[in-house]
């Protein structure tokens, strides 16, 4: 599907222009592609210019005939140059020598067999054939710090010994929100509680901003509490626009990476086995005692080993923390739009005509139902470009702006609602695709 090609594209350069300093395996993992994709695109993208639309368009580069097949004569000849050469050349003959060498066999030359000219096809063959050595595995270095308190990581720990409610949840009953900056290995807060949802967590990290005040980066994975859907992938959520409202880079995990959460994952095992093991809390409030008292513990008493740390306690490695900006007094509730520019977003055109991005549909027309459009965001026109087959068709405004500034509370509770929605549609969707229990046959006597 070209629309879901041409999407991924236009990811991969919001990717480089947020983070030009991701290796090309942190842009595979964030954009779903190969490695020869990920490379081919990053050399185009980097080339064109910044609002170039028309380089996000691929053109098919597939074969348009079949591949001749090497006889199984000409691999075992490249094998035995791959083990003689080295007597003649007084090196390990590579595909470029081999290929030279072949081309002047007389007995294949006269039984006019296929010989490949293609050194990677040479390669295959070598390696097919134990002929290539496989590099070792290189040693992982330490990551590079940021500056104290501009970068947080933050994450749910569920307080496994509290029982389940017999009359409510049955799981996940106590759960802690950890919030941990990654500069100083500091623990800047850690928030039990028994109703954590999409808007009870962007109140919580408001309350966290408004003690510490604001890092210029947070990092989650891809709860649907942060992230407002289970891939996370698509249209930002009310928490990742509360953040790009208030200047806080949003940075979302790939999928099956925690390396990515690595410091609030490693707190978690230490909290785990330091504190809860230890403690054994049967309720919240007990939750709230003994992680207030390991919080004080973990950043004043307890030797960290982090790098950073040198084996002493993070408030002690650190004295004097820098002061971060407080919370504005007033919002630009339309702020995230400038991050989002000419962002792409494919849709199926349902029945009556139109499609649905976050919680608002927006009517395309009728002659494209069943189709998939792109839509482009613009954020100097506040509007979605409707592009079909690469050629815009329609501009539809995009729904729920503000268009004024607001008091930073009447803005919170404006995203509180948002994530609640988003919540209650997230709940809707995976009660949706429950499997539903056949019915039970009742005896016919």
């Amino acid at each position: 599907m070209d629309e879901q090609w041409q999407v991924d594209r236009a990811r991969l350069r919001l990717l480089l222009g947020q983070h030009a300093c991701w290796t090309t395996g942190q842009l595979m993992e964030a954009t779903g592609r190969s490695r020869g994709w990920v490379k081919k695109w990053k050399k185009r993208l980097k080339a064109a210019e910044a609002d170039d639309l028309a380089v996000l368009h691929g053109h098919s580069r597939a074969r348009h005939t079949p591949c001749r097949q090497v006889p199984a004569v000409v691999e075992g000849r490249v094998v035995k140059l791959r083990d003689e050469l080295p007597e003649t050349l007084g090196r390990v003959a590579g595909p470029l020598a081999i290929r030279y060498y072949l081309y002047r066999q007389a007995d294949l030359l006269e039984e006019s067999l296929y010989l490949p000219r293609s050194t990677r096809t040479l390669w295959q063959i070598l390696d097919r054939y134990g002929r290539i050595a496989r590099p070792e595995r290189s040693e992982r270095q330490p990551v590079e710090r940021p500056e104290p308190m501009t970068h947080w990581q933050v994450d749910f720990k569920d307080v496994s010994s509290v029982p389940a409610d017999p009359e409510g949840k049955q799981a996940h009953t106590v759960e802690v929100l950890d919030v941990v900056d990654v500069g100083t290995s500091i623990l800047v807060e850690a928030s039990p509680g028994q109703d954590y949802h999409a808007q009870t967590t962007l109140y919580s990290m408001a309350a966290v901003f408004l003690i510490n005040g604001l890092p210029d980066e947070v990092t989650c994975d891809r709860d649907p509490r942060f992230v407002g859907s289970a891939t996370g992938r698509d249209y930002p959520s009310a928490f990742v626009r509360f953040l790009a409202c208030l200047g806080v880079e949003a940075d979302v995990c790939p999928a099956r990476r925690p390396d990515l959460n690595a410091f609030v994952e490693r707190y978690h095992r230490t909290y785990e086995e330091e504190c809860l093991r230890r403690y054994r809390p049967h309720d919240l409030e007990q939750t709230r005692a003994v992680t207030q008292q390991f919080k004080w513990f973990y950043n004043t008493e307890r030797p960290n080993q982090a790098l950073t740390c040198g084996n002493r306690p993070p408030h002690q490695a650190f004295p004097a923390l820098p002061q971060r900006p407080r919370l504005p007094d007033w919002v630009d509730p339309d702020r995230w739009l400038e991050r989002l520019h000419n962002t792409l977003y494919t849709r199926r055109v349902n029945a009556n005509g139109s499609v649905q991005v976050d919680k608002h549909r927006y009517y395309i027309g009728r002659h494209l139902r069943g189709r998939y459009v792109v839509l482009r965001l613009d954020a100097a026109d506040r509007q979605f470009v409707v592009e079909v087959n690469a050629q815009p068709v329609k501009a539809v405004p995009i729904k729920g702006l503000q268009g004024q500034l607001m008091p930073f509370q009447s803005y919170l509770d404006l995203m509180g609602q948002e994530a609640l929605a988003e919540w209650r549609q997230y709940l809707r969707h995976c009660k949706a695709r429950r499997p539903v229990a056949p019915p039970v046959q009742q005896p016919l006597f």
